[in-house]
């Protein structure tokens, strides 16, 4: 699945959250996080809430922190991620967010990364954004994200170094690493719109470019001042359209390791195959043998051809063109005595007609508690109908 983050109204951590939290991420997986990251204890809390920002609604997710002193370097940030139980594509996202702050804000002060402490970023309200916004993204399965130009606001606003102009420094920083499009509010006295914490998010996360996609949902996150404009982000949700024909490739082998046949079929799929299989055959004279098939934009053609035929021992490939009809796609989760399980969701005529739970978190909870897979699958399943009103 791919998202598209529209920021008519720029970008903080918490209208990210709000997004994701909106677009079916459960707010107990971002309350759980607080004891993954060992921060519970601290007295840290999160909740969601429907909220109305001018004529939409969206949701609000508010984080409550205590009050601290405690200015954090990276060293202390990569230490708080490094003891946490999070997936490791996530502590490197993450690590990645806040690596950019202390690049910008070393530039921004004529100093070290290495003497940079962080402030307003480096508060547990902010490292609760970003990770929660990472895993949160790994957990939705976003595999790639995408974002408009953000909008910028004007002004002034306080910070720990004294008054600052916006955009503030270290947002411009972030963004100039990137060459990033941006858009200027009409409204000289609008204030922040887009937070150094939204601009590290965006930088780390995003790219900069609107996809041509199939929607499946869209999902709506509120900032927390109100403003003459719906001060909301939108997380546009689905998967990417293939504008043009497809083609299926294939080939016959049978001459060749079948320990390769993973690192080829991985190869495929990052080099723009939509779909890769394997078929057992037999051939001629009696051998075993496996047709390896590919499923792609036409334009990917060329680039899969040649990789076939320099990763595999076949002399040809046949290269057919096809027809195909799609039901829309929509990841979401649900809430099992067990614990919560990505579902995929299933769409037709704007209705959703099919859940399926996600085999691997099903397997990871009945590994964790002890219990038979399809216990907690079974959970999942009635869970799903229950809360999507599947017959």
């Amino acid at each position: 699945m791919i998202g598209y983050l529209d920021l008519p109204s720029g970008l903080s951590g918490d209208m990210m959250l709000g997004c994701l939290v909106d677009a079916g991420w459960s707010i107990n997986q971002l309350d759980h996080m607080l004891s993954t990251l060992g921060i519970a204890q601290t007295g840290c809390q999160v909740n969601s809430r429907s909220v109305m920002k001018g004529p939409l609604r969206a949701t609000k997710v508010d984080i409550k922190t205590p009050h601290q002193h405690v200015h954090r370097n990276l060293e202390d940030i990569h230490q708080i991620i490094d003891k946490a139980d999070l997936p490791a594509v996530v502590q490197k996202r993450v690590l990645g967010v806040f690596t950019r702050l202390a690049h910008a804000e070393a530039k921004v002060h004529g100093m070290g990364v290495d003497q940079i402490h962080f402030h307003e970023v480096g508060g547990l309200d902010a490292i609760i954004d970003i990770v929660g916004c990472v895993l949160g993204l790994h957990e939705l399965n976003i595999d790639r994200l995408y974002a408009s130009p953000p909008m910028l606001g004007a002004g002034w606003t306080k910070s720990m170094h004294g008054p600052i102009p916006l955009p503030a420094p270290a947002t411009l920083e972030l963004l100039a690493a990137v060459s990033a499009p941006t858009r200027v509010a009409g409204d000289t006295s609008s204030g922040e719109l887009l937070t150094p914490t939204g601009a590290a998010l965006l930088a780390e996360l995003t790219t900069f470019e609107q996809p041509a996609m199939q929607l499946g949902r869209i999902a709506i996150g509120a900032g927390s001042r109100d403003t003459e404009m719906p001060n909301i982000a939108r997380l546009w949700l689905g998967e990417i359209f293939e504008n043009g024909p497809m083609i299926q490739i294939e080939t016959n082998i049978d001459d060749m390791n079948p320990q390769h046949y993973a690192s080829v079929s991985d190869r495929l799929l990052t080099a723009g195959a939509r779909d890769v299989w394997l078929t057992p055959v037999q051939m001629k004279k009696g051998r075993p043998a496996v047709v390896l098939s590919v499923l792609a934009a036409q334009e990917h053609e060329q680039v899969l051809v040649d990789l076939i035929m320099r990763q595999t021992t076949t002399l040809g490939v046949r290269v057919v063109p096809i027809r195909r009809h799609e039901a829309v796609r929509e990841e979401s989760s649900v809430e099992t005595p067990y614990g919560s399980v990505r579902t995929k969701l299933k769409w037709i005529d704007g209705q959703i007609i099919a859940a399926g739970p996600e085999y691997d978190d099903c397997l990871a909870i009945a590994d964790n508690l002890g219990i038979g897979v399809r216990q907690v699958y079974e959970a999942a399943l009635t869970a799903a109908h229950k809360r999507f009103q599947l017959a």
